[in-house]
C-alpha cells in the first residue's frame, strides 16, 4: 500500500470464533467494495495479527501485546468528513454486514492517523 492521502482510517476488531469464515468472507466481498465506492476512500486493505519477533537495541525479543485486536482494516481517505458522510453511512449500514456480522464483533478500536509532513 503506497499511501498517497494525509489519512489513514484504521478499524480493529476480533470476531467470535464460529463467525470468523463468515466475517471474513463478507468484509472481502461486500463490505470492503461497498466502501470503496465511497468519495473520498482511496483504498483499503485488510490486515491479521501475528507473532512478531525482532531486534532491539541487538537483542532478539518475542513481542506479545495483550489485547491486540485480530483483524485490522487500514482505509486511505482523503480527509476526516468522509467518515460522516452520507455515502459512508450507508455503506456501512448495507448487506449483511450490519445484521450477520457486527453483532458478532467485539474489542472494536477505530482510530483515524494524519500523516506528518510532506
Amino acid at each position: 500500500m503506497s499511501i498517497q492521502t494525509k489519512y489513514l482510517f484504521s478499524a480493529a476488531m476480533d470476531v467470535e470464533p464460529g463467525k470468523e469464515a463468515l466475517f471474513n468472507e463478507v468484509y472481502d466481498t461486500e463490505h470492503v467494495p461497498l466502501l470503496l465506492e465511497v468519495p473520498g476512500v482511496i483504498s483499503v486493505a485488510r490486515f491479521k495479527t501475528q507473532e512478531l519477533t525482532m531486534i532491539i537495541g541487538g537483542e532478539r525479543k518475542t513481542i506479545v501485546v495483550e489485547k491486540e485486536p485480530k483483524y485490522n482494516a487500514l482505509y486511505e481517505i482523503e480527509r476526516p468528513e468522509v467518515l460522516v458522510s452520507d455515502a459512508w453511512a450507508k455503506a456501512v449500514d448495507q448487506g449483511r454486514w450490519p445484521g450477520q456480522v457486527r453483532p458478532f464483533t467485539k474489542n472494536r478500536r477505530h482510530v483515524l492517523y494524519r500523516r506528518l509532513g510532506q
